[in-house]
């Protein structure tokens, strides 16, 4: 990656131009300065205490190379929606069952393995930062090299990217609009499996939900809802607890007729670009099965948005 310096940054060392200016981690110094011509100014290599001038041209190798590819990740040609790309970032549209990464079952048919595809003429590595379920919809968000990784992952802790979910959920919760807040631990010795707990029980995490009640005709409820924590099964278990779990749940709720998984979808997706700092604002439309379900409820579909 080829970083052109000004004014303002000369006479900054390499290493604090980037730790400071590029916001790389250790790691990712270590990563690059080992690497043969891992570090290039004008040219030519040199350490991390060379001091920098206006005008000099710093090239820095972190592109991924086959060492670094996972051999589980295999390219299939897969269909998948690209909400947005460049250099940095792919936002992914990913469709209802489709798994996130490869595993035991799923080797080829994730979103890894349709990235892997697209990217085929140089190595690849799937790197998620908004993970969703298999059965979940919606906007999912992966870097394309190992600096952006770290640096959306320090957004996500810090809460700087702002997630939104449509969910379907039975019934009609006791406030138009409201927060959620609870902890929730693992259920038993299930890995997936999550229930809400007491502050002192073991691995209690707390989990808080912002939701809102965009349509409700008094049997269901369209809900726009936005995880303030990231836990998992968060929103599902949220809303079960509050006696309205989301249609086609089995794990919290129950079977439904018009739908063969749980009604959520990762709507929207407002963060800021971890390279031009631009705030992007991507969004998804709810896909067909939900749009299907809303339908069979009664709802005016075309009043709800993604």
């Amino acid at each position: 990656m080829i970083f052109n310096i000004t004014a303002d940054e000369a006479g900054l060392t390499v290493k604090k131009y980037l730790f400071d200016v590029l916001g790389y981690s250790c790691a990712a110094v270590k990563r690059v300065k080992y690497r043969d011509c891992g570090i290039m100014l004008n040219g030519e290599r040199v350490t991390v205490r060379k001091v920098l001038a206006e005008g000099d041209i710093l090239s820095v190798a972190i592109e991924d190379t086959e060492e670094d590819e996972n051999e589980y990740t295999v390219p299939a040609e897969l269909d998948i929606g690209i909400v947005y790309e460049d250099e940095y970032l792919t936002v992914v549209n990913k469709p209802p069952m489709m798994p996130a990464h490869p595993s035991l079952g799923h080797k080829n048919d994730t979103v890894a393995n349709a990235l892997a595809w697209r990217y085929r003429d140089k190595p690849y590595v799937f790197r998620p930062v908004n993970r969703l379920d298999r059965d979940t919809s919606g906007v999912m968000l992966t870097a394309r090299d190992k600096v952006t990784a770290g640096k959306l992952y320090r957004s996500m802790r810090r809460g700087e990217i702002k997630k939104s979910y449509i969910a379907v959920v039975e019934g009609v919760l006791p406030e138009s609009k409201g927060r959620l807040v609870s902890y929730m631990c693992r259920e038993g010795d299930s890995i997936v499996k999550r229930r809400i707990c007491s502050e002192d029980e073991p691995g209690a995490k707390i989990a808080v939900t912002e939701y809102e009640v965009v349509e409700s005709n008094g049997k269901a409820s369209v809900v726009r809802a936005t995880p303030v924590t990231g836990r998992t099964h968060q929103l599902r278990l949220h809303f079960a607890s509050c006696g309205c779990p989301i249609f086609g749940d089995t794990m919290y709720g129950n079977e439904c007729e018009h739908i063969g998984r749980q009604a959520l979808h990762a709507s929207s997706l407002v963060f800021a670009h971890p390279q031009s700092g631009e705030m992007l604002e991507l969004s998804a439309e709810v896909p067909a099965d939900i749009r299907y379900l809303l339908d069979n409820l009664g709802f005016n579909i075309e009043k709800i948005k993604g």
